[in-house]
């Protein structure tokens, strides 16, 4: 090897060992910790149009409920269906309140109020604005109370992050006894 010294004696590196710095490379942080919390703000806007107006998914759902519960009536389908379209309001901005959390978290580790806080008053900020969108589609009616059930959606994300990093919270290691202090 000494009669060779344009050779470099470190071998190459396997590829385990190089896809971690090469994704964080290619991929900047903010937007490995974004993209999530920004895909689903499109699918709210998008579940905001005319194709998920009351009209459009009742043909979906109605039938279905009539095949898997033949005995109820109309006006109980009717109420069904009404309450599946409200647990949705809650649900998504549920989810969007937590991709929210994760991206204001970034790479950073546990738990930080005003990280939840803040992902708690986009969530409301967002649903304000969803509700004002919705106001100009004529198939769709903007109410407050659904931006009310939204946000009340996005709190609920909040406490259960909360609980989540206050109840997995590291225990301290006990200390050393004689009997592991010997091993």
């Amino acid at each position: 090897m000494s009669d060779q010294p344009w050779r470099n004696p470190r071998p190459a590196p396997s590829l385990p060992e190089v896809q971690p710095r090469l994704a964080s490379s290619l991929i900047p942080n903010w937007v490995r910790s974004w993209w999530p919390a920004l895909l689903w703000a499109g699918w709210i806007f998008f579940m905001s149009t005319d194709l998920f107006s009351a009209d459009h998914t009742s043909r979906v759902i109605e039938p279905l409920l009539r095949w898997l519960l033949p005995h109820l009536t109309h006006h109980q389908i009717a109420f069904v269906h009404h309450l599946i379209r409200k647990s949705a309001h809650f649900t998504e901005y549920f989810i969007f309140c937590v991709l929210l959390f994760r991206g204001i978290r970034g790479a950073r580790i546990g738990w930080h109020w005003t990280w939840g806080i803040t992902a708690l008053i986009i969530a409301a900020g967002y649903a304000c604005l969803d509700e004002i969108h919705q106001s100009f589609v004529a198939s769709r009616t903007a109410t407050p109370w659904d931006s009310l059930l939204d946000s009340v959606g996005a709190f609920f994300a909040y406490l259960a992050l909360f609980t989540y990093f206050h109840l997995r919270k590291p225990t301290t290691p006990a200390p050393p006894t004689e009997l592991t202090a010997r091993l």
